[in-house]
């Protein structure tokens, strides 16, 4: 490994962090504190370690795809949905907890999950390994946008008033 090849691993680390601040930005704070959530509600403490391992294999698998492919260009699709599904996933935070929109967020969530999935399947022709990093993530937001649903429909009354 080359020089060029720790600093664009940096680069993609720097840019999963910037995408990973949305969620110290904008905190569940004492709003969601108060919302109903349902009985197989992770614990808080579970939500920055599991972000902080699926932000590093996001990191790993975006690189393992530009270096697959040799270039930002030759990689240009796959690339172009995992800065997406980071956006995205920004944009989540920012929706629920900042806006507390719940509702925009689960429909917010069902795009984010496209994009990843659109990463795994374009990430797969250039790294087994990248598509593979990128499972658990969505698993992880499956499971973050069925707790989005629930949390959503145990406080749909409460949210209307």
């Amino acid at each position: 490994m080359g020089w060029t090849d720790y600093f664009v691993l940096l680069g993609f680390i720097a840019v999963c962090v910037v995408a990973a601040s949305s969620g110290a930005v904008f905190q569940p704070g004492a709003w969601y504190k108060t919302l109903k959530k349902p009985w197989w509600n992770p614990p808080d403490w579970m939500f920055p370690v599991v972000w902080t391992v699926l932000y590093a294999f996001m990191a790993i698998a975006g690189w393992l795809v530009w270096r697959s492919a040799g270039s930002f260009g030759a990689a240009a699709l796959p690339l172009t949905f995992f800065a997406l599904q980071l956006v995205l996933n920004a944009l989540w935070s920012a929706i629920f907890f900042g806006l507390k929109r719940i509702d925009w967020a689960l429909v917010e969530v069902a795009f984010l999950w496209a994009a990843i999935l659109a990463c795994i399947v374009t990430f797969a022709p250039f790294s087994a390994t990248a598509a593979w990093l990128m499972a658990p993530y969505l698993l992880w937001v499956t499971i973050a946008a069925y707790l989005n649903y629930t949390v959503l429909k145990l406080n749909r009354q409460a949210l209307a008033a």
